[in-house]
């Protein structure tokens, strides 16, 4: 009987201090892709600031929005994983290469009825909708809960972090954690993995799940770096995350590489290599 890929795919066992080395990883490719990088940064830094102007007089809701990006944030580092790979691979980068990512990612696919064709969209969605429901949690408790009302980032800071006889930020941050943590362990490999290879999402899922497994203090280190850095990003009025997100995302890209030897199974890869397009540096 022939295994699954599952079966077949290697889950490497790694350090705690690998965390670090990827991210040295992620800072090689974004000095090597410069502004083609930094303009994903820019990106996500305008749409985290609109998202405050937005919100800012509701800071319940603007809480809730901010942390629900840490959850959506693997999808729209989709791109940067590309970059990262066609780096690997020795591909000529091009502004073609983002453009084929996002709309050509599976041009060689011919069964648009299999299990893997949408699975990549679908994977968005349902960080999507894991990010929606914890900002409403998110919101609901705080407006709850909160004795005073809260408005700005001080009424957040002084009725719920600073409470002296409550018991809220504890509660919002052990709820955070509880939704978070599975979210984790299905997304730390499944997006590059996704992109890089044709496999459903449930099986990506598993395999994300299994490398987790395998190496929870590593994956742990790992977590709370990614959380420490974007956290920098969005207190730094979000300039940070110009910064912070390409290299987050390329660092992601090398953590994948790491953790699965997954090249028996198909590639789901454009062919970058007909880019025909000045190099972009």
């Amino acid at each position: 009987m022939d295994q699954t890929p599952i079966q077949q795919t290697v889950i490497r066992e790694v350090s705690v201090l690998q965390a670090f080395a990827w991210l040295v990883l992620g800072m090689r490719d974004l000095t090597e892709l410069r502004w083609v990088s930094l303009a994903h940064g820019l990106v996500l830094a305008l749409f985290g600031a609109l998202i405050t102007l937005l919100v800012y007089d509701r800071f319940w809701l603007l809480v809730g929005a901010l942390s629900g990006f840490l959850l959506v944030a693997p999808v729209l580092a989709t791109s940067l994983y590309a970059l990262s790979r066609s780096l690997e691979n020795k591909e000529p980068i091009a502004w073609k290469t983002i453009w084929r990512t996002w709309s050509h990612w599976q041009d060689n696919h011919q069964d648009k009825r299999s299990t893997d064709y949408w699975c990549m969209v679908q994977f968005g969605l349902l960080l999507a909708i894991a990010a929606t429901g914890w900002m409403l949690t998110s919101a609901a408790l705080i407006t709850l809960l909160s004795p005073d009302p809260i408005h700005s980032p001080v009424d957040f800071l002084r009725y719920v972090v600073a409470a002296k006889d409550g018991w809220l930020f504890e509660v919002w941050l052990a709820l955070g954690g509880v939704m978070a943590a599975p979210i984790f362990a299905s997304s730390v490999i499944t997006m590059p993995l996704l992109l890089d290879r044709r496999i459903s999402l449930l099986r990506a899922v598993l395999l994300s799940w299994s490398v987790v497994l395998k190496n929870p203090l590593s994956m742990a280190a790992w977590a709370a770096l990614l959380l420490v850095m974007t956290l920098l990003g969005l207190c730094s009025l979000f300039l940070g995350l110009i910064f912070v997100v390409p290299l987050l995302g390329h660092a992601s890209w090398h953590a994948y590489r790491d953790l699965v030897d997954a090249d028996h199974l198909p590639p789901r890869q454009v062919n970058t290599r007909a880019v025909d397009r000045p190099t972009l540096r």
